[in-house]
């Protein structure tokens, strides 16, 4: 067994240890992040979307007051038309 190859292996693990020059120096060091132009321009596309309401009422007000009227009318082959068009674009 070689012995130097232990110290060699406890000088890795004592890497948390904080050794005299380095406390000495007074050397501070800081971090800087810099957003580049495009993640700001994501950062507003994600601000626009957040305030966003997430149901467009002027869309939806008119169809609500006429199902509950019950005068809201479907045209089931126009249904089935849209949903087999649907079909065909997910295959």
């Amino acid at each position: 067994m070689r012995i130097e190859a232990y110290s060699q292996i406890q000088q890795m693990y004592q890497t948390k240890k904080v050794n005299k020059a380095q406390q000495k120096g007074g050397v501070s060091h800081s971090d800087q992040v810099q957003i580049s132009s495009l993640g700001k321009d994501f950062q507003t596309a994600k601000a626009a979307v957040a305030a966003s309401p997430d149901v467009r009422e002027e869309l939806t007000a008119p169809i609500k007051a006429r199902v509950q009227n019950g005068t809201y009318q479907v045209s089931n082959s126009a249904f089935a038309d849209k949903l087999l068009q649907k079909y065909e674009e997910m295959r």
